[in-house]
């Protein structure tokens, strides 16, 4: 028989216990970001493995969705796994799974090195295919903007977008973020033209939103080298 909703959610609340993270969600009006179960972790697998963008075009700088199926959902679970076996309150990973009507439909991202002394975090995500071009990316930055401003109390924010990837940087600048220089990568062999993006303090207040909510932090913050929330 299998494992009825009390005693999953029972699971649960005892996995919450011992890591924090579990319980941390920002809900924002279209979506909810949320650290993701292993069974969540497998829905993300699936949903990389069909697709996260135009084959043709590698948008990452590492090419990590050129790793074909069965393969790549087993890349992706021990991703997610070393971002918990490897935290520490100097170097995390933040993983969160983007929930839309319940549906994970992508992943965003946060880390950081020396938070408590350098308060800057590193933003990346990712969108199945086929939930492009329906706002969610923008809507998903914001939340992830307001977890390490108002949450954590950043005082920075970075991101990068390789040259042509015109629906990252639309998003980066609704947001805020401003150039910061470019680097050359080469995912795919080839030299490609990486832009860095800057979303300091002061500009994310500028486009600060009073309706995200964050849910189940205060638990966490031991892990992220906190001792109390900040007052954003």
């Amino acid at each position: 028989m299998g494992d009825t909703e009390h005693e999953r959610d029972e699971g649960r609340e005892r996995l919450t216990r011992i890591w924090p993270l579990f319980g941390l969600r920002v809900v924002t009006p279209r979506l909810e970001l949320r650290y993701p179960t292993d069974a969540d972790g497998a829905a993300i697998a699936d949903l990389a493995a069909d697709g996260v963008h135009d084959p043709a075009a590698m948008p990452f700088t590492h090419p990590w969705t050129d790793v074909p199926p069965p393969r790549q959902q087993v890349v992706s679970l021990q991703h997610h796994w070393k971002s918990r076996a490897e935290w520490t309150a100097d170097a995390w990973h933040l993983l969160l799974a983007v929930a839309v009507d319940g549906e994970i439909v992508g992943v965003q991202g946060a880390s950081a090195t020396q938070f408590p002394v350098l308060r800057q975090v590193v933003t990346g995500s990712w969108l199945g295919r086929a939930n492009h071009r329906r706002g969610i990316g923008t809507e998903m930055r914001h939340a992830i903007a307001h977890l390490a401003f108002a949450g954590l109390g950043a005082v920075e924010a970075r991101s990068a977008a390789l040259e042509g990837n015109e629906g990252s940087l639309g998003v980066s600048r609704k947001l805020g973020y401003e150039p910061d220089g470019t680097d050359l990568v080469a995912p795919r062999g080839e030299a490609v033209r990486q832009h860095r993006l800057l979303l300091t303090r002061e500009r994310w207040s500028e486009h600060r939103r009073d309706d995200i909510a964050i849910e189940g932090l205060e638990p966490c913050l031991g892990l992220f080298g906190l001792d109390a929330a900040p007052h954003a």
